[in-house]
């Protein structure tokens, strides 16, 4: 990996840091309290190539690296981390548009996408999925020259502002897990749609809910992938947004961690600055060396992508161990500025709230763990894994 940033990429980084310091920063904590989010400061992002610039210049796209968009991520996450997942959608589902959608459904969205005109949702969870991703109940049925969706999906981000999404459906048989799972592309504004918001302890603006469908048509042509084996195909895109997620709760980390470093400078106690005292110090360098080597492997997991090289080990990485230690950095940052640290006036309790969803959404700690020990030993944790399901070698 180069770890010099392009000439390219430090414009990249530079507009995203001036927007996310002026724009973002100062209203991010009454952002935070309220169930969407500001559709014109969406527009401004797009406007500034900042959601999706990695996409396809065919599409509208900048055609940029990986590690760039990492690099938006990580700075709009600095500043309000509810915002960064505008851009992290928008890489996510616009390439999965761009790649598995028909050519007509890619040239009329994914540009929406980038200009920030148009949000597009990911519906896989279920009820009674959760982990299990492919145990999907929501069904597709033939009909016509199309197909009919009925059932629910829930965790949604934007589940209530999100202009179409990628619908996750069974079509083949009932107990053929991933397998007999295919992916519609759906504009969630027509009949026979219906929509929730949760009401959560953090990322409220992301607006995560459930979305009901009652015998809604697809066109035919909407499905995405091949017909009962989308499942396996488009959630290899997931290895992209795991290490967007990284970097996300690292922004959120790093600011904190920044105040706080200003803050131990100032505060006095005993006749000196409370950063002399080891038990204030030590904490700090402890959590900027996390912080540093966590920085590392998620950009050096971006860069193993844009090479074309494996990375799904390396991504789950990032997807546990990134949210778990930066809320452990984040809760270090509000103890250390005492009773004033636990007041809703400083941003410290909010970023932990909003980081704290990610160790859940988006793929457990375990399930990443199982993850990366496939990766290690392949075919026996696959062995084991359906012995304890009860499902046949």
């Amino acid at each position: 990996m180069q770890f010099q940033p392009t000439e390219d990429q430090r414009a990249f980084r530079e507009a995203a840091k001036r927007f996310a310091t002026e724009k973002l920063a100062p209203s991010y904590l009454a952002r935070a309290s309220g169930h969407t989010f500001d559709r014109a400061l969406i527009k401004e992002m797009g406007a500034l190539g900042l959601i999706g610039a990695d996409l396809p210049e065919e599409f509208g796209g900048l055609g940029e690296s990986s590690v760039t968009s990492g690099m938006i991520v990580e700075e709009i996450a600095y500043a309000d981390f509810n915002a960064s997942y505008v851009q992290l959608l928008g890489s996510l589902m616009g390439g999965m548009v761009a790649k598995h959608a028909s050519r007509e459904i890619a040239s009329e969205w994914v540009p929406k996408v980038v200009s920030g005109d148009a949000v597009i949702g990911l519906g896989l969870t279920e009820p009674r999925g959760g982990s299990d991703a492919a145990n999907l109940i929501l069904k597709a049925t033939k009909s016509g020259n199309g197909w009919r969706l009925n059932g629910e999906k829930t965790s949604m981000s934007f589940a209530a502002q999100a202009d179409a999404a990628v619908v996750f459906a069974r079509t083949g048989d009932p107990e053929g897990g991933s397998r007999g799972v295919s992916a519609f592309f759906v504009d969630l504004n027509q009949p026979g749609i219906k929509r929730t918001h949760f009401n959560d302890i953090g990322t409220r603006p992301v607006g995560r809910g459930s979305v009901f469908f009652d015998d809604v048509f697809v066109p035919a042509e909407n499905m995405m992938a091949e017909q009962d084996r989308a499942f396996g195909t488009i959630m290899a895109g997931f290895d992209y947004s795991r290490a967007l997620i990284g970097l996300e709760c690292l922004g959120a980390a790093q600011a904190s961690m920044d105040e706080t470093w200003a803050y131990v400078r100032e505060r006095e106690a005993f006749g000196a600055p409370i950063v002399q005292y080891q038990g204030v110090s030590f904490p700090l360098a402890e959590a900027e060396t996390q912080l540093t080597m966590m920085r590392q492997l998620c950009y050096y997991t971006l860069d193993l992508r844009d090479r074309g090289l494996p990375h799904t080990s390396e991504a789950a990485m990032c997807k546990w161990y990134l949210p778990k230690t930066a809320c452990e950095i984040l809760h270090q940052c509000l103890i250390l500025h005492g009773h004033y640290g636990y007041t809703t006036d400083l941003p410290h309790h909010q970023r932990y709230n909003d980081v704290l969803g990610l160790q859940i959404g988006d793929g457990t700690a375990q399930i990443q763990k199982l993850v990366i020990a496939r990766e290690k030993v392949g075919r026996l944790a696959l062995q084991y894994d359906k012995r304890a399901k009860g499902v046949s070698k």
